[in-house]
């Protein structure tokens, strides 16, 4: 039977490994993967804390909204940060993190 150990267990290894590759990769386009990987583990956390805690319905709906939100507002950083990333290409012809240097002095 699923409980919501399970459901912490899988979120804290896609955080995890959402986190290493934001802090090990170098290209713009994996570290934007990575941190959608993070938003993703969040939804799952939420879902599951929305499942199996003891609440009134209302607050049960309540936590699968803020997951509603959360892959709204993800994918408006993923439309935003794709266009920035191809901004920086046509530009630099590199996506990588640490070639971009517009503003240092």
């Amino acid at each position: 039977m699923i409980e919501l150990v399970h459901f912490q267990v899988v979120s804290a290894g896609l955080f995890s490994i959402g986190l290493y590759g934001v802090l090990a990769r170098k290209s713009a386009l994996l570290v934007l993967m990575s941190i959608e990987l993070m938003l993703n583990a969040v939804s799952i956390n939420l879902v599951g804390y929305a499942t199996f805690a003891d609440f009134t319905e209302y607050q049960r709906a309540l936590g699968q909204v803020i997951v509603i939100f959360v892959i709204t507002i993800a994918a408006a950083e993923l439309a935003l940060a794709i266009a920035i990333i191809l901004r920086l290409y046509r530009n630099r012809t590199s996506v990588n993190v640490d070639e971009i240097d517009f503003l240092k002095w």
